[in-house]
């Protein structure tokens, strides 16, 4: 008898309805940089993550919450009345420590609230900073699994999809996968991992935001394990567990 959990990778938020989530975790994935932003901001001693859908609750939260900061984007861009942007690089330790990041974005907090919507059991983010604590945390908690990429306004972009791959690769024995998405994320990923820098600047997202200067970031959200924690969402907050 089959006991391992299941586990399926959704290529786009479109999707997410096809499947009940109610006794899944929910991965929330934003490479470029949503979610990479979240793991560098509580590695780096951020007090939590509140992720909010709109600019206006970003900006009333903020105001509502002390000690905290309102930072998004919309295509890339920092958002006027917020704060601060959705780049790592913004967020050492020396910045952050001690602070609430407000923070909303194009595509990875939208997804993240249609998880919540949707009844899952538990949602987390991840990205290649934070891939060895993502992939632990599945493997421990023996639930069926939802790799959520959060694409690009509901498009399908690669560097979701690989950072799939990269969880499928390292956990897949512990789960059954019967999923043609899964299994093309994790051939994509074994494909290319070692040479992700070169073959991460071929992707459309890369070539939208590079052209705002940020190529120090988009390598930065490929590296794995630089900033190796669990933002798991409880009532609102995302915590490093």
């Amino acid at each position: 008898m089959n006991t391992k959990p299941f586990l399926h990778t959704i290529l786009s938020p479109r999707l997410l309805e096809l499947y009940d989530v109610t006794d899944s975790i929910v991965v929330v994935i934003d490479v470029f940089r949503a979610t990479s932003t979240i793991a560098t901001a509580l590695y780096n001693g951020a007090v939590r993550v509140i992720p909010v859908a709109s600019v206006e609750t970003c900006i009333e939260t903020g105001n509502a919450t002390t000690n905290s900061i309102t930072a998004g984007e919309r295509d890339g861009k920092i958002i006027p009345g917020l704060q601060y942007g959705n780049s790592p690089a913004e967020y050492p330790r020396s910045f952050i420590e001690g602070k609430t990041l407000v923070l909303t974005t194009t595509n990875g907090t939208k997804l993240l609230h249609m998880a919540l919507q949707k009844g899952a059991s538990e949602i987390i983010t991840g990205s290649f900073p934070n891939l060895g604590a993502v992939c632990d945390h599945l493997v421990q908690q023996k639930k069926n699994v939802i790799l959520g990429c959060s694409a690009w306004k509901d498009r399908f972009n690669l560097e979701d999809t690989l950072f799939a791959g990269a969880v499928i690769h390292h956990i897949k024995e512990h789960f059954t996968i019967h999923c043609d998405g899964s299994l093309m994320a994790e051939e994509m990923y074994c494909a290319h991992r070692h040479d992700m820098f070169s073959f991460i600047q071929k992707t459309t997202h890369w070539h939208r935001l590079a052209s705002y200067g940020l190529e120090k970031d988009l390598q930065y959200c490929v590296t794995e394990n630089a900033a190796n924690v669990l933002p798991v969402y409880k009532d609102g907050d995302l915590l490093a567990l």
